[in-house]
């Protein structure tokens, strides 16, 4: 058996296993979505937002990245913000990184890695703007453990300079924004921080809006 086929046997196992629970699933799960929860994570297949979280289909929207990064730049990303905060109307957006990335190990490295340095260039500008406080930490795990945390914190400050999360704080007073943390060693989630709606945002990065 190739190893795809084992997926699609799988799917079929799933899908009979949820009909039994629930004879309706699939009709309510084709009416709508109406997730409360934007997940913007990363790519690694390790950290699956639905399982770590114990959530359901239509529970969370989901985008992710190397290295769960929001750039502002990124117009893959900004779509799946614009219509998760403006469409969907989620409450909470959780930025979910993981301790031993490997997106942001090798920002922390000098190799040429070929096209991926453009997008590795935005964590080391995290790196670089935390550097002292990195390069004093000297156990080399611990150092990329806690570039993962601000990288995190990173994130969650660039979403609160949207004008999407912005525009959103002042007419609807959501969404709640978070940054996360999954420990692949224990499957628990640490939390470092949470920016309620109409946060301070340095003037700099601030819109006016009628």
């Amino acid at each position: 058996m190739q190893e795809y086929q084992r997926l699609l046997l799988n799917n079929k196992a799933w899908a009979m296993e949820k009909l039994q629970e629930n004879e309706a699933f699939f009709d309510d799960l084709a009416r709508d979505q109406k997730p409360k929860f934007l997940w913007i994570g990363c790519a690694d297949s390790r950290v699956p937002a639905e399982q770590i979280t114990q959530t359901q289909p239509g529970e969370i929207f989901v985008h992710r990245n190397v290295a769960n990064l929001v750039v502002h730049t990124d117009m893959n990303m900004l779509s799946v913000l614009q219509y998760a905060v403006e469409v969907l109307k989620v409450k909470h957006i959780i930025v979910c990184g993981h301790y031993g990335c490997g997106g942001v190990r090798a920002a922390m490295g000098n190799q040429d890695l070929g096209l991926i340095n453009k997008w590795l260039r935005n964590i080391k500008e995290v790196y670089y703007k935390h550097e002292e406080e990195i390069n004093a930490i000297e156990d080399e795990h611990k150092r990329s453990d806690r570039l993962v945390e601000l990288n995190v914190l990173e994130q969650v400050k660039n979403l609160s300079k949207t004008t999407i999360v912005q525009r959103a704080w002042k007419t609807r007073e959501v969404p709640y924004i978070h940054g996360w943390v999954f420990g692949l060693k224990t499957g628990i989630i640490n939390e470092i921080l949470s920016l309620p709606p109409n946060s301070p945002i340095d003037p700099v990065f601030r819109y006016d809006f009628d």
